[in-house]
């Protein structure tokens, strides 16, 4: 019992403890916030931002932007201000200053993070494939625009990477769109020939993309299944297309795990070519 009773002692005084200090903790900042001298509230922002309390650092920094614009400070709060948003991950927000500090310091000391954080913050913010990829393509804008002017720049590599995964986002919905026309057959038209379209023009608008494996057995099947459902003065010429683009599959994909239907196709191409 009693040292059930101490064990009870030490976890209240504990408890005491952590409210004392939350609730001096809050008074210092709310003295921050009524103080009227900028210079103690953006040092303050700064240890904010250090130890990761990014609301208060930007509520603070908020509070004398107005004070030290037109100052050499001014590049310093947008800066953090931004880092701020990022912080929070409010990738919209940091976007918005991470442009205002360009437009302001084109060539500032934290030029090269703002271009490049401009992009990652829409690489992030990117959404899935099926939605509209705006985002998408202002985020392979602004990288291509950060690697031009900063190509040495230690964000490179990460700044390529992630263009990357957003040629094979913006790939992936040209995908689906190509799936959705082979799906659809014959319903009201040639949707073969429609997918073969898409998938041809996503190889040449994104070409290393990972998905050409994919884009090439679609061409391969629409073909297949226009030759199928042709009219017979047009059979013999797309099972030589058709023949042709086997031809290429299996060269390109050699270990494809789509070989063994592309083999049954071409039995049936021969068939018609009588090759």
């Amino acid at each position: 019992m009693q040292a059930f009773l101490i064990r009870m002692h030490k976890k209240g005084l504990f408890i005491l403890l952590l409210t004392v200090c939350v609730l001096t903790g809050c008074g210092e900042y709310q003295k921050l916030l009524k103080s009227r001298n900028p210079e103690e509230k953006y040092q303050a922002a700064l240890q904010y931002f250090n130890q990761q309390q990014y609301v208060k650092a930007q509520t603070l920094l908020d509070d004398v932007s107005a004070y030290y614009k037109g100052t050499e400070r001014s590049e310093d709060v947008l800066a953090y201000l931004a880092r701020c948003y990022m912080g929070q991950k409010s990738y919209e927000s940091a976007t918005d200053y991470y442009q205002a500090y360009i437009r302001n310091y084109p060539k500032g000391r934290y030029a090269t993070e703002a271009y490049f954080q401009i992009g990652h913050c829409q690489f992030l913010e990117s959404p899935d494939a099926r939605l509209d990829q705006e985002v998408t393509r202002n985020a392979i804008e602004a990288f291509q625009l950060f690697v031009e002017l900063y190509p040495e720049s230690p964000y490179a590599a990460q700044a390529y990477e992630e263009m990357s995964q957003l040629y094979d986002k913006l790939a992936l919905k040209e995908l689906k769109s190509a799936e959705l026309y082979y799906n659809l057959g014959t319903y009201l038209g040639n949707n073969y020939l429609s997918c073969e379209i898409v998938c041809k023009n996503a190889l040449k608008s994104y070409p290393s993309n990972k998905y050409q494996e994919d884009f090439s057995w679609l061409i391969l099947q629409a073909k297949y299944q226009q030759t199928i459902n042709s009219i017979d003065e047009k059979k013999l010429e797309r099972a030589r297309e058709t023949q042709d683009e086997y031809y290429n599959f299996v060269t390109e994909f050699p270990d494809s795990k789509h070989r063994k239907e592309a083999e049954k196709m071409i039995v049936q191409i021969r068939k018609i070519t009588r090759e």
